[in-house]
């Protein structure tokens, strides 16, 4: 049933979620992008997705089902297969002689309703959820596919011993694993690594030949878990079924090789950037995981806030200029150039990007990939893009001093240009480029903003509540000025004005079935430097980087490590997981 727009605004607006004038905005924006006003106002951050089904189920009189934390019978879970259920967000929860209740995030999917009324043979009562209830019953999937994962490895390992003690084990040549690669069971143990992966939410995958044994490792959340042991026979088939897929060579055992395959489900593409090094052992591989059709995020969902999300926001309405992203590998740079590509992503403008890799396929924007093994780099690339008619690029790493220099002029001559840095902090970014002989004038002239970020992981919906005592104040006083947070967190209205570091409830993991440790998923942390009139001086006389970070910290910027206790303030993460990620680099 369609929800009138005119029924929408009275029941948001009665609501008391989003203020009137608030509405009237998005409302005029719906009508010049030709979009739902609910969209407008989700994208926006002034609506929640959760928020909005909410009112949709009061509207359209269909019932509202929270599903976090309940245990749902495994034999109605998989009424509906898996591919089916993450793909269309629709689980089943409740049975009886004629009817099978399902959770959704879109009751107006018909056609997956419709398949599962033909599957199942009974009626289907649709029921709206939210997000965290349908990630909640989604992971009760994954449980039972580790188990059956377990039995396919453990059946198919037997099998493969044979098949390599035929082929004549270790020593066996290139066709011999070829052959062997192409066999069912090796086929199956890998896809089964894949998929489970894939699953898990993982962004690596390590595969470790050790002495006896061969041992595969997920990375979740920014942290390395075991996930299985294998025999030993099945390292160097495993390793030559990715080299297979991979397009490596399966005879080259002595040196280094990387390549990339992908990997199509009903629900995602996933492609898989691949690594083979030698070891003493034999060769280890680690895959990393890059999941193609990603995206819908916000800069608030990635956790900017404040003074720096207006900050971005300003930066993103010029028509020329840099903004920087900074960081170590896997502290979410890319993520967020492509959250601010998706902003600046509008029919009026011509987005080009070069990268390596390509991590996210964004539709209306053209994306490179580079391939240095033919001479086509970074600096290369961009050459070409200036030539393209572009307003905005996207470079996704400055790694030498031709790409650094081509990258400012673009940003001179009257282009938006976003690119990557490999600097710990904000302020860092500005020597960094001078060693890459730019001239401070030029940066002065170009840069907008830098962010530098971290991910942390995030605490589950399950977490304790707890309050620092008197000595645990102190001692975190040490490392953090703890009254200039305590001004952030009045400021944006988190505390009560009146609060002190007694009565702030911080949180603590609380383990589950669902979740070992307590966390599940991650959150970024953030610091935005503005190149203010007085930084642009300093530079210009040569000013260090902690003699720019200080001048940042006076002009109001919040730090990474500032930012990190304001979000365990926010109860999204822990004091320990801030400081073991950023404090450690202090």
């Amino acid at each position: 049933m369609h929800i009138q727009e005119d029924q929408l605004k009275e029941f948001i607006l009665d609501s008391g979620l989003v203020s009137r004038s608030d509405f009237e905005v998005a409302e005029k924006e719906a009508i010049s992008k030709d979009q739902n006003v609910g969209q407008i106002l989700i994208s926006s951050g002034k609506l929640s997705e959760d928020d909005l089904r909410r009112i949709q189920a009061y509207i359209l009189g269909i019932p509202f089902v929270n599903l976090k934390g309940q245990k749902i019978d495994f034999e109605i879970l998989n009424l509906i297969p898996e591919p089916i259920a993450r793909n269309h967000n629709i689980v089943s929860f409740r049975k009886d002689k004629t009817s099978l209740e399902v959770a959704m995030l879109d009751t107006e999917d018909l056609g997956a309703i419709d398949f599962v009324k033909k599957k199942v043979g009974l009626k289907v009562l649709p029921r709206l959820t939210d997000t965290e209830s349908m990630k909640s019953v989604l992971l009760q999937y994954q449980k039972s596919l580790k188990a059956e994962f377990g039995d396919i490895i453990q059946k198919e390992s037997d099998t493969l011993k044979t098949l390599m003690e035929e082929a004549g084990g270790e020593e066996a040549s290139a066709k011999d694993l070829k052959k062997l690669a192409e066999d069912l069971p090796v086929v199956r143990i890998v896809d089964s690594l894949l998929k489970h992966a894939i699953i898990q939410d993982a962004s690596d995958i390590h595969i470790e030949p050790m002495e006896n044994q061969v041992l595969v490792r997920y990375r979740i959340d920014g942290m390395l878990h075991d996930a299985m042991v294998l025999p030993k026979a099945a390292g160097s088939s495993i390793t030559a079924r990715i080299k297979v897929l991979s397009n490596l060579k399966l005879d080259e055992k002595r040196l280094p090789q990387d390549g990339r395959f992908k990997v199509e489900s009903e629900s995602q593409k996933v492609s898989f950037r691949v690594s083979v090094l030698p070891t003493y052992f034999g060769e280890k591989t680690v895959m990393r995981l890059l999941k193609e059709n990603a995206g819908g995020f916000t800069l608030e969902g990635l956790g900017f806030h404040g003074e720096g999300l207006e900050l971005i926001h300003e930066a993103t309405q010029l028509s020329s200029g840099m903004i920087l992203t900074t960081g170590p590998t896997g502290s979410g740079k890319t993520t967020t150039l492509y959250t601010l590509l998706d902003i600046l992503n509008t029919p009026d403008v011509n987005i080009s990007t070069i990268e390596d890799p390509i991590e996210y396929q964004m539709p209306r924007i053209n994306q490179t990939q580079v391939k240095s093994e033919i001479g086509f780099n970074f600096a290369s690339g961009l050459r070409t893009l200036v030539r393209q008619d572009p307003d905005i690029i996207m470079v996704g790493e400055i790694r030498d001093e031709e790409t650094a220099s081509l990258a400012i002029n673009a940003a001179l001559t009257g282009h938006l240009v976003l690119s990557t840095l490999h600097t710990n902090s904000a302020a860092g970014a500005i020597p960094r480029l001078i060693d890459m002989k730019a001239e401070p004038f030029l940066l002065v002239s170009t840069i907008k903003v830098i962010i530098a970020q971290r991910l942390l992981r995030r605490l589950t919906a399950n977490k304790e509540e707890h309050k620092l005592t008197k000595a645990e104040i102190e001692q975190l006083g040490k490392r953090v000025d703890l009254e200039r947070i305590l001004t952030f967190l009045k400021k944006e209205k988190i505390v009560p004005a009146n609060a002190s570091w007694e009565s702030v409830p911080f949180f603590r993991p609380k383990p589950s079935k669902d979740s070992e440790d307590g966390y599940g998923g991650r959150v970024s942390i953030h610091e935005v430097l503005k190149m203010t009139t007085t930084i642009k001086e300093m530079i210009m006389k040569g000013a260090t980087a902690d003699q720019i970070e200080v001048q940042a910290k006076k002009d109001g910027m919040m730090t990474m490590l500032e930012d990190g206790i304001f979000q365990a303030v926010n109860g999204l993460t822990t004091i320990e997981e801030v400081l073991r990620v950023v404090n450690s680099e202090q």
